[in-house]
């Protein structure tokens, strides 16, 4: 019961702050082009609270699935002659206000992003992973494939890639499918056929290959040997005597078994190995050089902002590619498809494991609403746009019955999208609701 009223509230304060600030762009735009914002409504149905202010009702709505801006005219019955109406004013005018509401969902997720970037993130966030392989679980498709720790993926399917996020992408939306992969070893190219398989109770594959993550020093003990050793907050520990690593509990490991021996420590710092000679203390028994290792990673200001741009951008691409791969049947709508349940379910989720892990939900929400919205299906800011675009191409306004009869179709197409990621949701969510002891 508590999961589930914590479920809604994340869901709700998730999906509020989203439909806020995506309404709030056409709202904005709006009235700085002079046009008449009849109502701002956060949620649909019955007014239950509000505010009016100069002609606008901002209100909340019984339904709290999304929002809407009402302009003075949209409706075609209530067409006027006043210069301000929204059918009135041109038409590059409306096509900016419908593009401000996907625009500041993009600007929400990147503000977003940035701000985590900024206050620390896990590694596995972040889009500078290299694709190095760190470990292969045993048993997995992976070690079947030949694939080894310390190999560089360098192409999948004859495509490049650069970054881990790329590789973990492509093994998600390729269950059951032969994967070809080219590794770098040894200064050799190999290429091997990976089958990734289906994670138990999900929907996306899973090949037992991990990256190569490796820890950075958080803090320096006053005094201890790593001081002395020059070690610097910031170094990433990369190698020890002239082992590389896999993973920061190689590194702890190793330190621990060499008390009193000097241990030559390899790090990069600003991007340029550098070599370090310690001489772990005993410590109970154990080595100990006195620095305090994390996997998390903080960035200034400009580098968080850049980074988020990369990263929402990839955010982005990836959702593309997910559509195109629904309807070449290589990837299960069913997988890629979330509706409210699920949303619900995943911000719950988010909010318990911690506010950063909501925040990055929430980014990843924004972005897909944004998309979701440009895609040219009538009723939605896409499908408004390219209904201008086509009127200025043609230099006359559609026939009201056209338009109309357009409108329905969307609106038939978004009805049958709701109805079929609600059959999802509750295929996803209820087999676990209704387990015995659940």
């Amino acid at each position: 019961m508590f999961d589930i009223l914590g479920n809604v509230v994340a869901f709700v304060f998730a999906l509020g702050v989203i439909i806020f600030v995506h309404e709030g762009g056409h709202h904005l735009v709006a009235k700085a082009f002079g046009m008449r914002v009849l109502t701002f409504s956060l949620g649909f149905g019955k007014r239950l609270w509000g505010f009016r202010r100069g002609e606008t009702d901002y209100r909340i709505s019984a339904v709290p699935l999304g929002g809407y801006v009402k302009l003075a005219g949209e409706d075609p019955e209530e067409e006027g002659e006043d210069p301000r109406d929204f059918p009135n004013r041109p038409r590059w005018q409306r096509i900016l206000v419908y593009l401000a509401g996907p625009a500041m969902n993009a600007a929400l997720a990147v503000l977003l992003v940035a701000g985590l970037f900024m206050v620390g993130v896990d590694v596995p966030a972040l889009q500078s992973i290299p694709a190095e392989v760190g470990t292969v679980e045993a048993g997995s498709p992976g070690e079947a494939a030949g694939v080894r720790p310390g190999d560089r993926i360098v192409a999948l399917d004859g495509r490049p890639v650069e970054q881990w996020q790329q590789v973990a992408f492509a093994i998600m939306t390729s269950v059951g499918r032969e994967l070809a992969v080219e590794v770098e070893r040894d200064g050799r190219r190999l290429a091997l056929l990976v089958t990734p398989v289906r994670l138990p109770e999900h929907e996306i594959g899973d090949a037992g290959i991990y990256p190569r993550l490796l820890p950075r020093v958080a803090q320096v003990v006053a005094g201890a040997p790593a001081e002395g050793a020059g070690f610097r907050v910031g170094d990433e520990v990369r190698g020890v005597d002239g082992r590389s690593l896999a993973h920061g509990l190689e590194f702890i490991e190793y330190i621990e078994g060499r008390a009193g021996v000097e241990v030559r420590v390899e790090v990069l710092r600003g991007g340029a190995p550098v070599e370090l000679a310690v001489i772990p203390a005993a410590v109970d028994g154990k080595g100990k050089i006195g620095v305090s290792l994390t996997l998390q990673q903080r960035y200034g200001p400009a580098r968080a902002f850049v980074e988020s741009l990369r990263f929402n951008a990839e955010v982005a691409r990836q959702s593309l590619v997910v559509v195109g791969k629904i309807f070449t049947r290589e990837v299960k709508a069913r997988s890629a498809l979330a509706g409210p349940i699920e949303i619900a379910a995943q911000s719950g989720q988010a909010a318990r494991a911690g506010w950063k892990s909501l925040i990055y939900l929430m980014a990843v929400i924004s972005v897909s609403i944004g998309l979701l919205n440009l895609f040219p299906i009538p009723v939605l800011d896409g499908g408004q746009i390219v209904l201008l675009l086509v009127e200025s191409v043609i230099r006359r306004d559609l026939p009201l019955g056209v338009k109309e009869r357009v409108n329905q179709v969307g609106l038939a197409l978004i009805v049958l999208l709701m109805v079929t990621v609600l059959y999802f949701d509750l295929a996803k969510n209820l087999p676990a609701v209704l387990r015995p002891g659940s």
